[in-house]
This record gives C-alpha cells, sequence and structure tokens, in this order.
C-alpha cells in the first residue's frame, strides 16, 4: 500500500533523493523547502502526488500549519521526516551565541516542532513512522563541529525517548546515523564562526582528522533504497548507520568509553556513599 510521507529540507542532499524516491515508486510527498521554486521540476514530474510546502522549520507556528495542511490534503501521514539541518563549523570557543542558538534553533527545535506537530495524527490512526536525521557526530564528536554535535546528541536524546513513549500507539522512531556524503552540507549549505588565530594550527589538524573519516563520501541517492526498505520494515530499529565508516568510529569510540567507565568505576563507588 503506498505512503504519504512529510519530508523536511527537500531542496537538496537526502531530502530530495528521498523524496524523488517515494515518489517514483508510487508514494505521495509533501515536501517542506525555503523556496518552492526548487521544487518545480518534481511538481512538473509527478505532479498532484507532490505537495510543495515554504517552511522555515525554526517557525513553530508555520511547521503546526504546515503538518496540518499535509494531513489535509493528503487525508494521512505515514512517515515524517526530520531532515532540515546545516553545519556549524567552529571551535567551541569560536562559535559566538547566535550561532549556537540557531544552530539548535534548527538542529533541534525545528525537528522537535515537526514531531510534536504530527503525533496526534499519527496517534489517531494508530501507526507511523518517525525518522530523524542524525549523525555518526549525534553519537560521537569532533574538533571543528562541537556545537552542531552537540545539537545532534540533543535530537538523540530526545528522540530514543520518544520512542518509548509512543511504540504503543504503533508509531515508529527511526534515528538514520549518516557518517560522510556527498551533500552540501560541509559547502553551500554550512556556517563558519569567525575564526581564532590561536587555533589556527589545530585547525589544519582537525581538517586532516575530517578528511581521513570522510575519505569515500556516500552517494545520496543509492541511500533512497536503504530508507526505502527501513519504512517498510515491520520492526524497524532505533538507531541505522548510513554509509560504510560510522560502525568503525563507533566502535571505537564506544570501546574507549567503556574502559574509561570501567578504569574510574573506584570513584563511582567512592561517590556512591
Amino acid at each position: 500500500m503506498s505512503k504519504t510521507w512529510f519530508i523536511t529540507g527537500a531542496s537538496r542532499g537526502f531530502g530530495r533523493a528521498w523524496t524523488i524516491a517515494a515518489l517514483e515508486r508510487g508514494d505521495s510527498v509533501a515536501a517542506t523547502v525555503r523556496d518552492t521554486a526548487s521544487l518545480e521540476d518534481v511538481v512538473a514530474r509527478f505532479g498532484d502526488r507532490v505537495l510543495p510546502v515554504q517552511l522555515d522549520v525554526d517557525d513553530r507556528a508555520a511547521v503546526f500549519a504546515a503538518v496540518e495542511r499535509a494531513h489535509a490534503h493528503f487525508g494521512r501521514l505515514d512517515v515524517v521526516v526530520n531532515n532540515a539541518g546545516y553545519g556549524q563549523f567552529g571551535m567551541v570557543e569560536e562559535v559566538s551565541e547566535a550561532e549556537a542558538r540557531a544552530q539548535f534553533e534548527t538542529n533541534v527545535f525545528g525537528a522537535l516542532w515537526v514531531t510534536q506537530a504530527a503525533l496526534p495524527f499519527l496517534r489517531e490512526q494508530g501507526s507511523g513512522h518517525v525518522l530523524q536525521v542524525s549523525s555518526i557526530g549525534g553519537i560521537s564528536a569532533f574538533p571543528n563541529i562541537g556545537i552542531y554535535n552537540a545539537s545532534k546528541w540533543a535530537l538523540e536524546g530526545f528522540s530514543q525517548a520518544l520512542a518509548a513513549e509512543v511504540a504503543d500507539f504503533g508509531i515508529h522512531v527511526t534515528l538514520i546515523e549518516p557518517g560522510g556524503f556527498d551533500t552540501d552540507w560541509p559547502g553551500a549549505s554550512a556556517k563558519h564562526a569567525t575564526p581564532n588565530p590561536a587555533y589556527d594550527d589545530f585547525r589544519v589538524k582537525a581538517a586532516e582528522q575530517r578528511k581521513a573519516r570522510v575519505a569515500t563520501p556516500g552517494d545520496p541517492e543509492a541511500s533512497a533504497a536503504a530508507v526505502l526498505q527501513l519504512v517498510d520494515s515491520e520492526a524497524p530499529p532505533l538507531r541505522v548507520f548510513f554509509g560504510t565508516a560510522p560502525l568503525g568510529i563507533a566502535t571505537k569510540d564506544y570501546e574507549s568509553r567503556l574502559q574509561g567507565w570501567r578504569d574510574t568505576q573506584h570513584l563511582a563507588e567512592l561517590a556512591q556513599g
């Protein structure tokens, strides 16, 4: 049976690739973008099965109106994809208050508003799947993107709690955690803090580390096949990596964490009293 999707950030990258993949197999999509002109070719190709919606996810009232409009237009919502977001580059000391708040407004609160707006419809119909586009940077953290990491860690936290809260209503939640993909995430869509010269030497080192992590970027269009299989699963996972690199990064990181906690267990027991 065909599904109805609500996808934020549908103008490029994952959002556009997944929108087209869903439409190609006969599903319907409410595709949100900042400028609906970016979807003119998609509308011309798929007609009324795609509903272009102008939306800034930072605007809570606009988000609720957009979700309500999509539900009224298609009659139901099956898959809600929180894909809108961007990367904020800069060492933690360099990021301004405005930049930090803007990062959280989009990456955390934008996803929260969409999720809150969709849940009443999903609960009423007794089904639904919320896909939260996180990152390998949502379970690990890397120099020069610490505020971005913080936003994705926040997304991971509320989404894990959400999964337990809505399971009895027949609603699934999945955190998609991609590694490096060939999108404009580090390019046109990214924002950069004003550099502090004190970090110039380390900035070069951090860039080399990132280059090693993203030695072979994934293909956003290829990721669509994984998303379709994910939403068709009867028992979708809470978390799933996209790309080949994240598993190795996570394994090394979590093994280090566990060892650190074991090594300091005597302090944990001392603190217990």
